[in-house]
């Protein structure tokens, strides 16, 4: 059996202090906008992931399938 894992959230970029649900997903926690725009974009570069702006001070990186 071949079992394929087409959509996951890899990455949790917030400026969150307090707990996050990320379901498994790595959470970074950056108080600065600029930064955790720069770490997302990055993250999602070298991931090959999607990133998506919450607009909340959170971004998550998603791997789509």
């Amino acid at each position: 059996m071949n079992v394929n894992l087409t959509h996951a959230i890899l990455a949790v970029i917030t400026s969150e202090e307090g707990p996050v649900e990320s379901g498994g997903a790595v959470v970074f926690r950056i108080r600065d906008e600029k930064e955790r725009e720069r770490v997302a974009k990055y993250i999602g570069t070298v991931t090959l992931g999607m990133v998506h702006d919450l607009r909340n001070g959170t971004y998550i990186v998603v791997k789509h399938g």
